[in-house]
């Protein structure tokens, strides 16, 4: 993640995105929202049945789960339950009530089944809920006030919105909510088909356009329509990005691959409904090359949320990709566990770097929506 200029004000930016939503929803936005279809389309009655893909979300890899990950996810569980705020967020300092801090450590409570309502974690998780849902404006916009980078917690928060709607879709609030959230995405897409880090249609980079195609994917799974040309605009953007290495680029205009971001690239072709690719078999190769964990040289910038995706990006894959990497990856996180059950990171914190842990970790539970196909 790099930094950017600070907003002045949530409300003077959720204002203009108001303005901008309604421009666009008058016009080719509103009709393509109203006219949208799914990601990919669904078979008739007639169709034959489609052919198995490869990942690993309906074909388990070898000794997933070991009692050294169930005891470590158990401690990481605890320990993150200690970390959140009294308002109901996560994250402290600079990263304090951050909504997509706050989103991805709900994400680790769902990821072992904890709900409102259900779970010994099930607490946190309604209050973090109702944090995020308290930063939803009616623009859609979902940020605390004077936050940065507001796009990166927004496509976070989404993704959390349609992981708990899809879990529980009795909840109005969080439809609403959702809907809403989904259209800001679509209506700050830039001409290149990418999102950058405030929510105006002005320029776009792949690190944040990962973060809005995997919201858009978990909020159509939970049943919420999406444009199909916000998606093929979308993966045109993240195809464009791609260096002749098989890594991806951070911007369109230039520069140099570098693995966090290629998992991300990777990712978002899965989530865009692509499995078999040219562009994913050399990100893929790319990411064994330069970040495979305990290899020699293996790179640690952005270290959490590289693994985050490039775990992702291997559990998609499925087959040998995902039982070296999978294999790989615990060893590293169990060994890097904190006493206390927690993971740091110096840069954003415990609760960032000790929710991400978790996610990745609990993969093979498979109890997200996002994780199943």
């Amino acid at each position: 993640m790099r930094s950017s200029v600070r907003l002045p004000s949530l409300r003077a930016v959720a204002g203009s995105i108001a303005a901008l939503w309604i421009a666009s929803a008058s016009a080719a936005a509103g009709a393509a929202l109203a006219a949208s279809i799914p990601l990919a389309s669904a078979p008739t009655q007639e169709a034959a049945p489609p052919p198995a893909l490869p990942g690993a979300e309906n074909q388990p890899g070898r000794d997933e789960m070991t009692p050294a990950l169930v005891d470590a996810v158990s401690r990481g569980l605890t320990a993150l339950r200690g970390m959140q705020n009294a308002d109901g967020s996560f994250g402290r300092g600079r990263y304090g009530r951050h909504v997509a801090i706050t989103s991805l450590a709900a994400l680790a409570f769902m990821a072992d089944g904890h709900l409102p309502g259900r779970g010994e974690h099930g607490e946190a998780v309604a209050r973090a809920l109702e944090f995020v849902l308290a930063n939803s404006t009616e623009s859609g916009l979902i940020a605390t006030e004077g936050s940065d980078q507001v796009m990166y917690g927004h496509g976070f928060a989404t993704l959390f919105l349609g992981e708990i709607y899809g879990m529980n879709p009795q909840d109005t609030r969080v439809r609403d909510a959702l809907v809403r959230a989904v259209q800001l995405i679509v209506t700050t897409q830039n001409d290149e088909g990418g999102w950058r880090y405030n929510p105006v249609p002005f320029d776009a980079d792949v690190s944040v356009t990962i973060c809005e195609v995997m919201a858009l994917r978990s909020a159509r799974n939970a049943g919420i329509k999406v444009p199909k040309e916000t998606i093929d605009r979308a993966v045109q953007y993240v195809r464009e990005c791609q260096n002749p290495d098989g890594g991806f680029k951070y911007m369109l205009r230039g520069g140099t691959s570098d693995w966090p971001r290629t998992a991300a690239g990777v990712a978002a072709l899965f989530y865009a409904g692509i499995y078999e690719d040219d562009a994913i078999d050399r990100g893929l190769e790319y990411l064994v090359r330069t970040a495979l964990p305990g290899s020699p040289g293996a790179r640690r910038t952005h270290y959490f949320y590289g693994q985050y995706y490039a775990v992702q990006a291997m559990y998609l894959a499925g087959g040998q990709h995902w039982d070296r990497w999978w294999g790989a990856i615990r060893t590293e996180l169990l060994a890097s566990q904190g006493s206390d059950g927690g993971w740091i990171d110096q840069h954003h914190g415990s609760a960032y770097a000790t929710a991400m842990s978790l996610i990745v970790l609990q993969m093979p539970k498979r109890y997200l929506p996002i994780f199943q196909r």
